[in-house]
């Protein structure tokens, strides 16, 4: 037995290398990294900047006051419809009437020839499924009395005006669901894009909130600078007509009538008659100052922006449409330049925004939801242009 065990080779006690161990955990930890990477949530977007977030709230409210636009001229088309299809259901229940009460004339003739003992020929006419194929199919008017044909006529007239009138009213009926659809998707435009803009500003911190408020201040101090310069150009330029006008009295003094001749009093010039209602207007706005704005309101408690100028000029026997889109096509164009108390003011590329110039830079608005009627730079917001309303 020792002998066998002497040609068997030895057994090694050489324990394993650790390289291999040391190389199969890194591979394993390269593919754990590499599953784990593949599966990991994206990078979150960095958060935007206040002044980003500011810019988009702008255009939020931008974007509303077009839906405004939008849902007035919708609700004024909705108020218009309605009332054309009320006055064609009232038409067609009266047309109704008068074809009843022609039905009833026609059914005593009727009765008085069945009494005679005779389906006669009103009878007939009575009961046939339709009057104009009763007379396409039958000479019968030639029988009937003098009477009877004017009835028959009368009859026949209110029934095709009745049957016009039904149709007219469901055309309108259709028009009025659109305008109706429209309507409610202009309003759910308007809420969608103020639930925006809150949300925005809902979840900014206190340290973002206090730097939304610095922009504003800025941006205020900035329209109010540019607002003062216009106001000192204005007053320039009034006190330089001024003394051109006190020249040129000067220089009609030795061409003064006698003093037993009374001085006619000059003609009331155009510009003197809009000064006039302008006033009207501009008293009016100012007594709405500190009301809140509300999108689509026109008053009396609550006004948008078209919706004040309307009722401001309408104070003073002027009307203007509902909407800034059409409010601005009224009138006369005036450049910035030149304008004057009362003139209307439009901003922003979609004319989604007018107020009423004051003067000296100034405008009385309705500016936007949370905030009242007041005065403000007509700085603050891109001019689009502006007329004269009168």
């Amino acid at each position: 037995m020792p002998a066998l065990a002497s040609h068997r080779k030895p057994r090694s006690t050489r324990p394993h290398s650790p390289a291999v161990g040391v190389t199969t955990a890194a591979l394993a930890s390269v593919t754990l990294l590499s599953t784990q990477s593949a599966h990991a949530a994206p990078t979150a977007p960095p958060r935007p900047t206040v002044e980003e977030i500011q810019k988009k709230v702008d255009d939020l409210y931008r974007q509303a006051g077009t839906a405004t636009q939008e849902y007035n001229r919708a609700k004024e088309a909705t108020d218009e419809q309605r009332r054309k299809a009320d006055r064609i259901l009232d038409d067609v229940a009266r047309r109704t009437d008068a074809i009843n009460e022609s039905r009833r004339a026609l059914g005593s003739y009727a009765a008085a020839q069945y009494r005679a003992g005779a389906v006669g020929p009103t009878a007939a006419l009575i009961f046939a499924d339709s009057p104009q194929s009763y007379f396409d199919q039958t000479h019968l008017m030639d029988r009937l009395s003098e009477r009877q044909r004017g009835a028959v006529a009368d009859y026949e007239g209110k029934r095709l005006a009745a049957a016009k009138q039904r149709a007219e009213a469901t055309k309108s009926l259709e028009s009025l669901t659109d305008s109706q659809a429209t309507l409610r998707a202009s309003k759910e435009t308007v809420q969608r894009k103020l639930g925006e803009a809150r949300t925005l500003l809902a979840r900014l911190t206190a340290e973002e909130k206090a730097r939304l408020a610095e922009l504003e201040r800025e941006r205020e101090a900035e329209a109010r600078r540019k607002a003062e310069e216009r106001a000192k150009a204005e007053a320039a330029e009034a006190e330089a007509e001024r003394r051109r006008q006190e020249e040129a009295d000067r220089r009609q003094q030795p061409s003064t009538p006698p003093a037993t001749t009374p001085p006619s009093t000059p003609p009331q010039t155009g510009g003197s008659t809009y000064a006039a209602k302008a006033e009207k207007a501009l008293a009016f706005a100012r007594g709405q100052i500190g009301k809140p704005y509300v999108w689509g309101a026109t008053g009396p408690s609550s006004y948008d922006c078209s919706g004040l100028t309307q009722a401001a000029w309408k104070a003073a026997g002027v009307d203007l449409p509902r909407t800034t889109w059409d409010q601005v096509k009224v009138g006369t164009r005036v450049a910035t330049a030149d304008l004057l108390p009362g003139d209307l003011v439009f901003f922003y590329d979609d004319i989604s925004h007018v107020g009423l110039y004051i003067g000296g830079g100034k405008m009385i608005h309705a500016p936007k939801p949370g905030a009242d009627v007041r005065e403000e730079s007509i700085y603050y917001m891109p001019i689009y242009g502006s007329i004269r309303p009168a």
